[in-house]
């Protein structure tokens, strides 16, 4: 634990910076997930969910927790497989 007032403050910060970034990305892992299941089991919602994702995935690019070459990537292999 550091002993000088800045670095605790810096250390309380960013772990609530964690905290919140761990919560976006697992929302945006989840809404992939569920997309994809729904592509495997043939849902009728296919174009609500895909649009969910691709919103979540979109929302962690302009953020920053992922890079917009990565979320453009994401983005291009949900739409192929919406597609099929």
């Amino acid at each position: 634990m550091p002993n000088i007032e800045s670095a605790i403050k810096r250390v309380r910060t960013s772990e609530k910076a964690n905290a919140l970034n761990n919560s976006k990305m697992s929302a945006t892992r989840t809404a992939i997930k569920k997309f994809e299941q729904a592509v495997e089991a043939g849902s009728d919602n296919l174009n609500e969910l895909h649009s969910e994702a691709i919103k979540a995935i979109d929302m962690a690019a302009a953020s920053g927790l992922i890079h917009k070459n990565k979320a453009n990537r994401d983005k291009s292999r949900l739409t192929s497989k919406l597609a099929k």
